[in-house]
Formats: C-alpha cells, structure tokens, sequence
C-alpha cells in the first residue's frame, strides 16, 4: 500500500511541476516578445525615424487586439470543456480499479471544470461585445 501512495505523491509532483514550467514558459515568452517590441521602437528612434502614433501603438499592442483575446478565451473554454468527459471516464476506471470514492471526486472535479469552461466563453463572448463598440465607426468608444 505504501508503494500506491508514493507513487501517486511522485505523480502529483510531476503535474505540479509541468503546470509550473508551463507557467514559467509562457510568462518567459510574454517577456522576450515585449522585448523585441521595445527593442525594435529603440532602434527605429535611434535611427531618426519619425515615429506616428498609429504605429507605436500598434508595435506595442496598446490598442488592444480583441480578436485575439476573445479567440483566445474561446478556444480555451471549448479544450476545459473537453476535459471534464475525460476527468469523469478517468475517475469512473479509477473507481473500478482503485477505490470507488475517487469516482465522485472526480465528477465533482469535472463539474467544476464545466463552470470554469462555461465562464471561459462567456468571457469571449463578452470580450467581443466590448471591443465591437470600440471599434471605428461604432458610435460608441470607451472611456
């Protein structure tokens, strides 16, 4: 029996440990994209370039790309939909194997992960509603 809960202490600390260096890399790539940007706006002052607002900001995504985000949000919510079926298949052959309490564990795990996919697109659906009334020509522009 010891070996079971040493085994699932080793594989509790690889997932921990891949969500950390999945973290670690995507914060990591955010910063080296940031600095090329900067690095690229440095160059052009240092070159005499006349520099418009329109393509500062766009180098710099401070207008805000909504496609984007509310892409994103999208297909993150339906890959989080998708895993609650499969939390719950897992948690049914955990229950056949294991312990039959796990199988109740893991519905409840899939359940909340049906929340957060539905807040997810949500989210996209509301991202989109925002920037669509920022866009030119909308009437309407944020404060």
């Amino acid at each position: 029996m010891e070996a079971i809960g040493t085994g699932a202490g080793l594989a509790a600390l690889g997932f921990w440990l891949f969500i950390a260096i999945v973290v670690a890399s995507g914060v990591w790539d955010g910063i080296r994209k940031r600095d090329a940007q900067h690095e690229t706006l440095r160059r052009a002052i240092e070159s005499g370039e006349t520099l418009d607002e329109a393509f500062t900001d766009k180098l710099l995504n401070l207008s805000g790309d909504s496609r984007k985000l509310d892409r994103d949000l999208k297909v993150s919510g339906i890959i989080v939909l998708f895993l609650a079926p499969g939390l719950a298949l897992m948690g049914w052959l955990m229950s056949v194997f294991l312990a039959e309490e796990l199988f109740g564990v893991m519905l409840a795990v899939a359940g909340l992960l049906i929340f957060v996919a539905v807040g997810l697109l949500l989210a996209s659906y509301v991202v989109s509603k925002w920037y669509s009334d920022d866009r030119p020509g909308s009437g309407r522009h944020s404060e």
